[in-house]
């Protein structure tokens, strides 16, 4: 199976698991602290192939690995703290088409590359195709509540709005795709997939230092008996446990499968192609707000599924833009 084939079935599952993400959030955990921890920790089953294929690559690339790790779990935090406070078919674009900006910004400094004028006009297109996602206003939110929290943003009163977090994570995102892709043209792939999933391992230390934290994840732990009532997760039956494990799974298929297709294919490109995650991502949005809205709930009126796709459109050309 060749890189393209690979980047295509894992955008398809990602976009799955972009709205499983939505539901953990909203219907499950509701904080996403505990569910990147539970990312991290759940990531250490690929210590079950270690014994044969697990290398030493060295100090530094030992380092770049970890880094690597470390970033990929904070870039998944910083996702969620904006699938909290957003749509997920707004989310995920903004992130998409902001991480080729990042790369691209990363290789000139890194790597001295030039851009040429087609890069440059791909740029614009994804900024717009991310400014017309992030500025939608919904059938439910009145334009004079909409200006308020832009003005507010200026002002410094409203830090925590979705769509800086959203850029917060596509940076870490792309620090994740440039170490890793340098990661895997060092050392066998498996060997640096094990050792940057190991990475995950830091953050998620990081998580039970703070006080705060680390009370919440472990309470979210205990059995419902014997957790505080202001502490405990939201209510949820025995299926929708395992509806966080099977996302997981789902994320980690996904991932195996595009940091394989990095490994095989250049990473630009792949990074790219995420046009197609968010294609896949809107119709499903699409599919569960009118059949299943108790499961996700997204505005679907006509004028913003058009703006919506006008966005996902821009976000294309800017892509195509950037690897003509």
């Amino acid at each position: 199976m060749n890189w393209l084939t690979l980047t295509i079935i894992s955008y398809l599952l990602l976009a799955f698991v972009n709205l499983g993400d939505k539901f953990v959030m909203d219907k499950i955990l509701g904080d996403s602290r505990v569910y990147a921890f539970t990312v991290a920790i759940l990531s250490l089953i690929v210590v079950i192939i270690a014994p044969w294929f697990l290398k030493w690559p060295g100090l530094f690339l030992f380092l770049i690995n970890i880094l690597a790790g470390t970033f990929f779990i904070f870039a998944l935090w910083t996702m969620y703290e904006a699938l909290k406070k957003g749509e997920a078919s707004r989310v995920v674009v903004v992130i998409g088409s902001i991480v080729p900006i990042f790369t691209l910004f990363f290789s000139l400094i890194l790597f001295k590359e030039n851009f040429t004028l087609n890069q440059w006009f791909g740029m614009f297109f994804l900024l717009a195709g991310m400014l017309q996602m992030s500025l939608i206003v919904s059938r439910r939110t009145k334009w004079s509540t909409f200006t308020k929290r832009t003005l507010s943003v200026f002002s410094g009163k409203y830090k925590k709005k979705w769509i800086f977090l959203s850029i917060l994570s596509a940076f870490l995102y792309a620090v994740f795709f440039i170490s890793t892709k340098y990661a895997y043209s060092q050392q066998e792939f498996l060997s640096a997939f094990i050792w940057t999933r190991l990475g995950g391992l830091l953050p998620a230390a990081l998580f039970l230092i703070d006080k705060s934290s680390r009370k919440i994840i472990l309470e979210s732990f205990k059995p419902k008996k014997k957790r505080p009532r202001l502490l405990r997760l939201r209510k949820e039956k025995k299926p929708r446990k395992f509806l966080v494990i099977l996302n997981q799974g789902l994320g980690s298929l996904a991932a195996l499968l595009q940091n394989y297709a990095i490994y095989l294919g250049p990473v630009a490109i792949i990074n790219a192609l995420q046009g197609i995650q968010y294609a896949f991502l809107l119709l499903l949005g699409i599919f569960f707000s009118f059949f299943f809205p108790k499961i996700l709930k997204e505005d679907i009126s006509k004028k913003v599924l058009i703006k919506k796709s006008t966005a996902i459109v821009l976000v294309g050309i800017g892509l195509y833009l950037i690897l003509k």
